[in-house]
């Protein structure tokens, strides 16, 4: 390839995955995969709100996405709390004259499924000892809240014309069945699985795109950091083909990809980032 091909080529790429100047909100941010894809946003041009409930933790967030190429601002807000959604929109609506990108990623465990790593039998994850007030809580931040977020944000995007973009983390888990993860936690992200393909349907018109990005179990504060527990993760890793967990820095490609032009033609689909772990085990 001559320099002058190759000089192409990079200019190509970089105005495909360009997102330098846009408007974008992450829930969930303070951490984990929220602060992941706040972190690959930022780094790379665009102007992040970053919100989360935990006031302490966005603020140590913040502060570690200065220097980068965008800018970063938090927002205390609780994806229970519609008002609270509404108000951080406002806000970066307010900062930047649009709101082009929204990650609604908050999101909460609901604990271990109805086996153990060693195989044996997890009485507290069968069916019939499974809590409705858990239920009532996942269902509360994982659906209902991914609910609210869009709900507070399209309105900005169909007034501003010119579309958006959604992205939702949900989860391997809505394409599968799991025996170490709560059935409750599936339960509530194969839901909010439909919720992005009902809501990619209606909003295509308006040129919003909505796509999920779904993880395979990943290392992050969820669930306590669980998974940062090297015995906790261990039957994960044996079961899955590259027999490692992802890592928030494995998800940040899917998320810049989602974020810009590069996806232009992608809506109602969810991006796996699973290590192949729904292809089943191998050796």
């Amino acid at each position: 390839m001559s320099g002058e091909t190759l000089l192409a080529a990079n200019v190509f790429a970089a105005n495909l995955f360009d997102v330098r100047g846009l408007s974008v909100l992450v829930t969930g941010a303070a951490s984990g995969i929220g602060f992941g894809h706040a972190e690959v946003m930022c780094a790379n041009g665009a102007h992040v709100t970053l919100v989360d409930s935990e006031p302490g933790s966005l603020d140590v967030a913040v502060a570690r996405l200065q220097g980068h190429a965008g800018s970063a601002v938090g927002v205390v807000a609780d994806v229970t709390d519609p008002a609270t959604l509404e108000a951080a929109v406002a806000g970066a609506v307010e900062r930047r004259g649009r709101l082009d990108v929204l990650f609604a990623n908050a999101g909460i465990s609901a604990g271990p499924g109805f086996l153990k790593g060693d195989g044996s039998r997890n009485e507290a994850g069968a069916l019939e000892n499974l809590s409705l007030a858990t239920f009532d809580r996942v269902l509360a931040v994982n659906l209902r809240g991914a609910l609210a977020t869009l709900q507070a944000a399209v309105p900005a995007m169909k007034r501003q014309g010119g579309g958006g973009r959604i992205i939702v983390t949900t989860t391997v888990s809505l394409l599968r069945t799991e025996t170490l993860v709560s059935t409750l936690y599936v339960a509530s992200k194969a839901a909010l699985g439909q919720l992005v393909r009902q809501a990619a349907l209606e909003l295509a018109r308006y040129g919003i795109l909505v796509n999920g990005i779904a993880p395979g179990p990943t290392i992050t504060q969820i669930g306590g950091g669980r998974l940062q527990d090297p015995v906790a993760r261990a039957p994960f890793e044996h079961a899955i083909p590259m027999h490692r967990l992802a890592s928030v820095a494995d998800l940040q490609g899917a998320a810049l990809f989602l974020a810009s032009p590069a996806s232009a033609y992608i809506t109602g689909t969810q991006i796996v980032v699973d290590g192949g772990s729904c292809l089943g085990s191998a050796d």
